[in-house]
């Protein structure tokens, strides 16, 4: 499996951190200059591409064109997406692309429905998208709790 991401604050930063610490090829694209925001710049040990744009709206596309699948994380499903989370589901809806918004706040259901996603669509690249910490604070550290809890029962399985 390879995990792609866009390197942004909140669930990119969560995802591309938890494949690196489980040894999981990460990936993906960012904007022109790895432009992070309130002018922050995404840190180079990402294996990010860089956009011909800075425009976050490219990046998001390109990684769910990229990906096998795209898997959102959400802080609460029943909550109306906003911003580039809404783009995300929008744009994989429009390609036809599978996709699954899943509530970072129960990662034991959660994490039931990504492995069973995952294996009914044999996902191989995976795109992990949703807010950044700024517009969802504790995202992030909810984020990394689900998919190290995700991936380690993948992992497990195989070990048996």
């Amino acid at each position: 499996m390879k995990i792609i991401s866009g390197g942004l604050t909140g669930v990119d930063r969560a995802a591309l951190d938890v494949a690196i610490k489980l040894n999981i090829e990460h990936g993906g694209w960012c904007p022109k200059g790895r432009i992070a925001e309130k002018g922050g710049i995404i840190p180079l040990h990402y294996q990010l591409e860089e956009t011909k744009s800075s425009n976050y709206e490219v990046r998001t596309k390109l990684n769910i064109e990229d990906a096998d699948g795209t898997l959102i994380i959400v802080p609460d499903v029943e909550e109306a997406l906003t911003d580039g989370t809404a783009l995300t589901l929008d744009y994989a809806k429009k390609i036809a692309k599978p996709h699954l918004v899943v509530d970072a706040r129960d990662k034991t259901i959660s994490s039931e429905h990504i492995l069973e996603w995952l294996q009914e669509n044999v996902i191989v690249i995976l795109n992990v998208a949703g807010p950044r910490e700024s517009k969802s604070p504790g995202i992030y550290e909810r984020t990394c709790e689900l998919l190290d809890f995700t991936f380690n029962k993948i992992s497990n399985t195989c070990e048996s």
